[in-house]
């Protein structure tokens, strides 16, 4: 069992006990939010750190209603 240690920048995202180390470029998703590991370090015999990369959450626009339809009062 390793404990692995999910960053982003210095920020902690997630702490857990996997069975196997995540490696360099797997995709995975945290807290509901897609990501690519960037890098993996050993800290120390059975601790790792690794550096997640999140994608931009983009929320949709919105669409800009006609106004030239709405009444005139």
């Amino acid at each position: 069992m390793f404990a692995v240690h999910f960053f982003e920048n210095k920020n902690l995202l997630l702490s857990q006990l996997l069975q196997r180390v995540p490696s360099v470029g797997e995709e995975l998703k945290i807290k509901g939010k897609k990501g690519t590991i960037s890098s993996v370090t050993n800290v120390e015999e059975n601790k790792y750190h690794v550096q997640v990369v999140l994608e931009k959450v983009t929320k949709g626009k919105n669409a800009v209603a006609d106004l030239s339809k709405k009444k005139k009062r």
